[in-house]
């Protein structure tokens, strides 16, 4: 508290509270983004901590800025922490990954071939249909996996064409989690793509 208190009266309106503002918003900000990430994933106590906790965080922000109005520097931070906030938040959302969603893959009948073959040997679990689009016979092919593996998923896709068409939705809800875990294990679909090497 002492060393606060010798700060600079300068240091301490134009540079240090402000820069209290833009983290205590950049904080308040990113939780709000990783918030809505459990509660469409239905973590529903891990959501009504975070929100509390960045209410908590956002008072103090707003507090300080409504105590420096005539500031203009705490109006930037505040902007400023809203605006990386945000980024951040995104950055976190997709290092946690969390949820699961439904791949669907448009390929050709014979690269199709290939794909359902590959992934029922190491036991993905999948649906295809038999179709027909403006490149003649196609493979519609779905699978449902953990947020985290999708990219693992096409690049297996991409391995057998490169000029597959797919499409990624989101899923709220899974009544069968083997559909996601896999019949191997609880570790998921990810560690057959690490076990194996696609020729």
């Amino acid at each position: 508290m002492n060393a606060f208190l010798n700060i600079d009266p300068f240091w301490m309106e134009w540079v240090l509270i402000p820069f209290l503002i833009f983290a205590a918003r950049l904080i308040d900000v990113s939780m709000s983004t990783v918030r809505i990430v459990l509660i469409v994933n239905e973590k529903r106590l891990a959501a009504s901590v975070l929100s509390f906790v960045e209410m908590f965080v956002w008072l103090i922000a707003v507090t300080q800025t409504l105590k420096n109005l005539s500031n203009v520097m705490c109006y930037i931070g505040f902007a400023g922490g809203f605006a990386v906030g945000t980024y951040i938040g995104m950055l976190i959302e997709k290092k946690l990954s969390m949820g699961i969603v439904l791949i669907r893959i448009t390929t050709t009948e014979k690269d199709g071939h290939h794909v359902i073959s590959f992934l029922k040997k190491h036991n993905f679990r999948i649906t295809s249909v038999n179709a027909e689009g403006n490149i003649g016979k196609t493979n519609l092919i779905y699978t449902v996996v953990k947020r985290k593996e999708m990219n693992s998923v096409i690049d297996v896709v991409k391995k057998f064409n490169p000029n597959a068409f797919y499409t990624v939705e989101n899923i709220r809800y899974v009544n069968d989690q083997r559909w996601i875990d896999g019949e191997a294990g609880g570790n998921g679909m990810i560690n057959f793509l690490k076990k194996i090497k696609i020729k």
